[in-house]
């Protein structure tokens, strides 16, 4: 891997535009000041990796669908009939996404580790801080895979036209709003979903933001202060919902079925999110070059991770050798989870930094970064951008 060491955005200039976290607990930075030199070519093959990865996943949640496997994928059941409204009819349009991806570069070939398709997070980081880390130091500001953006603001837009052109958006568009929403306490949850309503905003919607706790939820629709939103975006996981807010879970669905409100991401990213769903590609798509085995029982005579289907920052995760022995393990609040596992893959490493590169998806492939840090990612892994070499 090579890399190029930048200066670092100062602290005041991160707080000033509502950047927090930008260190973490045990007061180590978050934001590296190197950058990851990419090929055009590597930017290329990643980009062509998440548009066919994207086609994958859709025909394995019609997999899941069609045959009724919702429990394999660990879904809540008080959320099925949201999934299947959601999935058939266009209107409940995906906004967003990421893969988590290994390899890529140093011909190290690409592998998918999971889809982050409900409520992911670095979307502040990779669309904001990535251009702002070049404009400082004096780089072209071009030399990025990174439209993530102007993505989003078209995928706004095809919320109306439902088609992959945005031309016409005005002529359809009738004043509709999107009220954004996450829960209070998490700035990084705050100013991603703010982020999200000044695109919103900025594609021609009408929107606002408001705790989810400060919502009106009725079979009627979803409001504040009275006014009815049309859309509604929650950067609130589907899984926590169902689990921790069942009352809300069915009102969701009752305002889906009274076509009260359109819900983002949709309901049916749930199938995307579970971790579940990595082994259904494996059944549909056995041997593909973008994958890795995959099953709900331990891999026979090979090394493999065993993941919580609804697991979130290196918690619970258990690497598994080829003898059966369990090499590493963490702790977490997942462990009543299904768990799925997964063949085990070397990242791209230096300087005994684990890497893995995350693309962004808004209807097609729109955003790179990277994350490092040890064996397992976790909370403490570092955000780092990228340059594409000249």
């Amino acid at each position: 891997m090579n890399f190029l060491r930048v200066k670092a955005l100062e602290k005041s200039y991160l707080e000033s535009i509502g950047f927090s976290w930008h260190t973490d607990n045990d007061g180590s930075e978050y934001l590296s000041n190197e950058l990851v030199q990419v090929s055009q070519k590597e930017a290329n093959a990643y980009y062509e990796a998440v548009n066919e990865l994207y086609d994958m996943v859709v025909a394995a949640a019609q997999e899941v669908i069609d045959k009724n496997r919702f429990d394999e994928l660990g879904i809540p059941f008080n959320l099925i009939d949201a999934i299947k409204m959601s999935w058939e009819n266009e209107v409940h349009w995906h906004l967003y996404s990421r893969f988590d991806l290994a390899g890529g570069l140093d011909s190290k070939p690409i592998k998918l580790i999971e889809f982050n398709a409900d409520t992911p997070t670095s979307l502040f980081e990779t669309a904001i801080l990535q251009w702002a880390i070049l404009k400082q130091n004096a780089l072209d500001e071009s030399l990025q895979f990174n439209s993530l953006y102007e993505s989003l603001m078209d995928n706004f837009k095809r919320l109306v036209t439902l088609e992959e052109s945005v031309e016409g958006f005005e002529q359809y568009y009738q004043g509709w709003k999107i009220l954004f929403s996450s829960i209070a306490g998490s700035h990084e949850d705050e100013i991603t979903t703010k982020l999200l309503a000044h695109i919103a905003k900025e594609a021609g919607f009408e929107s606002d933001f408001s705790f989810i706790d400060e919502v009106e939820f009725s079979p009627e629709g979803i409001f504040k202060n009275g006014i009815n939103f049309e859309y509604f975006f929650k950067l609130i996981p589907w899984e926590n919902i169902a689990i921790e807010e069942g009352e809300l879970a069915m009102l969701l669905t009752q305002i889906m079925q009274n076509q009260k409100a359109i819900i983002l991401n949709p309901a049916y990213t749930l199938l995307f999110q579970s971790k579940g769903i990595l082994k259904v590609l494996w059944e549909l798509y056995p041997n593909h070059p973008l994958l890795l085995e995959t099953s709900d029982k331990p891999l026979v005579g090979k090394k493999c991770v065993k993941k919580p289907v609804f697991g979130r920052e290196g918690a619970n995760i258990s690497i598994i050798e080829a003898d059966g022995s369990i090499s590493f393990e963490t702790e977490g609040e997942y462990a009543n989870n299904k768990f799925i596992y997964q063949e085990f893959v070397e990242f791209n490493e230096h300087e005994g930094q684990k890497y893995q590169a995350g693309v962004f998806f808004a209807y097609e492939g729109c955003g790179l970064g990277f994350r490092k840090g040890g064996l397992v990612l976790d909370n403490f892994a570092k955000f780092v951008g990228h340059i594409i070499k000249a």
